[in-house]
């Protein structure tokens, strides 16, 4: 089973511009979407409504910065200080081009700072190469599978 992708996406017009131009993809991964960032930190804990689904990581997380109840930072910030969810890669994918965003997400840790294209061909261009290249041609830290097994 391919590890799923997990998008932390509170507006609603990027998520379904972000979902379209996965599909353009034709990625067999899941997406996951997740619209804040406490349930980004509850699905990647495997707790809440979360607490039953397969154990593992996703494939990559593609994290907005600016989220409701915990912002994409802390998010991060929470994922590269847990065992476990160190070498999960993240990419920051905002619409902020605040050069003390750019500055904190790299202190943090984050993989890739994507500034969201405004314009919609360039959108699902970017998003596509993002998928692809974390789904599929990113080879993940030996010990962490691209794929997981299901639990029973």
């Amino acid at each position: 089973m391919l590890k799923p992708i997990l998008l932390v996406e509170d507006n609603p017009n990027d998520l379904e511009l972000t979902l379209i131009a996965l599909s353009k993809s034709q990625l067999a991964n899941q997406v996951i979407v997740v619209r804040d960032g406490a349930e980004a930190l509850d699905y990647l804990h495997r707790r809440g409504e979360y607490a039953q689904r397969p154990v593992g990581s996703p494939a990559v997380a593609l994290l907005d910065l600016k989220l409701p109840k915990v912002d994409g930072l802390e998010v991060l910030k929470e994922i590269r200080t847990t065992d476990g969810l160190r070498a999960l890669p993240v990419v920051m994918l905002t619409s902020s081009r605040e050069e003390q965003d750019v500055v904190n997400s790299y202190e943090l840790g984050v993989n890739a700072y994507v500034v969201k294209p405004v314009d919609f061909t360039e959108f699902v261009r970017a998003i596509a190469d993002l998928g692809i290249f974390w789904a599929v041609l990113n080879e993940p830290p030996p010990g962490s599978q691209k794929y997981i097994r299901p639990t029973k």
